[in-house]
């Protein structure tokens, strides 16, 4: 099931996306929340007609660096002992359609196309056999990065979290084997990445593993599984797309801040 979440007369809620093709889609309104049981109210909207929000609001986004060898070895780094791990703010979040604006601080900013797993239950010291039990879902995320500030700074923090650097969506898809998906990125059209899940350096119940040893996550919360080779440049005016197999396009076009 795809589940989306949308504002619409000034109203926010979540829906399950029916339908084929951009025209034909349209969202049956969820009474409540999705990560308990929930029903379909029955009442149905066309998804052009509402405004698409970031599919899940999180307390908090734990991203992995260099969890695909050729993109470690595109910038010039070696594949880590240990998952890398860093967090990105919730402020950094935004959803499909909206924009990204260009940093202030950077002259060099790039785009990294990523699968995000979307948590569904509060948990801690997750077993590798119960990893799936934890999981809602998958979507499409983009960790965009201010290169130039990633290599002068020694944290991350700024280069990886400022406002506005991690577009997810369009939707969660929650019957999905992500193991070995296409994953890729365009810029204005022109493919730039292009990569499958299947070419992850460590599987997504390591890092479910590795993450819960240390912290609780919560409904909601995202993991960005990392990027493949192919990561390149953003300048104000293009328009960057993600597509997974499976799952659909994150599309944002990026502007100028301010």
């Amino acid at each position: 099931m795809r589940i989306a979440r949308f504002s619409i007369d000034g109203n926010v809620a979540f829906g399950a996306v029916e339908g084929d093709g951009p025209d034909g889609l349209v969202l049956d309104i969820i009474k409540g929340i999705p990560y308990a049981e929930f029903e379909l109210s029955g009442t149905k909207v066309p998804l052009n007609k509402v405004r698409l929000l970031p599919p899940v609001l999180p307390n908090k986004v734990v991203a992995i660096g260099r969890n695909y060898a050729e993109h470690a070895a595109e910038l010039g780094n070696e594949v880590p002992d240990v998952p890398v791990a860093f967090f990105k703010p919730t402020t950094s979040v935004i959803g499909s359609g909206d924009a990204i604006e260009y940093p202030s601080f950077s002259d060099d900013l790039h785009h990294e196309a990523e699968l995000a797993v979307v948590i569904g239950r509060m948990c801690r010291e997750v077993p590798r056999e119960r990893v799936k039990d934890v999981i809602f879902g998958y979507t499409c995320a983009n960790d965009v990065t201010a290169r130039d500030a990633q290599k002068r700074e020694k944290q991350w923090a700024r280069a990886k979290g400022f406002d506005t650097s991690c577009p997810l969506g369009p939707w969660v898809e929650t019957d999905l084997d992500p193991s070995d998906l296409t994953i890729q990125a365009t810029v204005n059209g022109e493919q730039r990445q292009l990569g499958r899940t299947s070419e992850m350096i460590r599987s997504i119940e390591d890092l479910v593993v590795h993450i819960t040893e240390a912290m609780t996550l919560l409904p909601g919360d995202v993991i960005l599984t990392g990027t493949p080779a192919g990561v390149g440049p953003l300048h104000v005016g293009d328009e960057v797309a993600v597509t997974i197999e499976g799952i659909g396009t994150l599309t944002n076009k990026v502007i100028k801040r301010g």
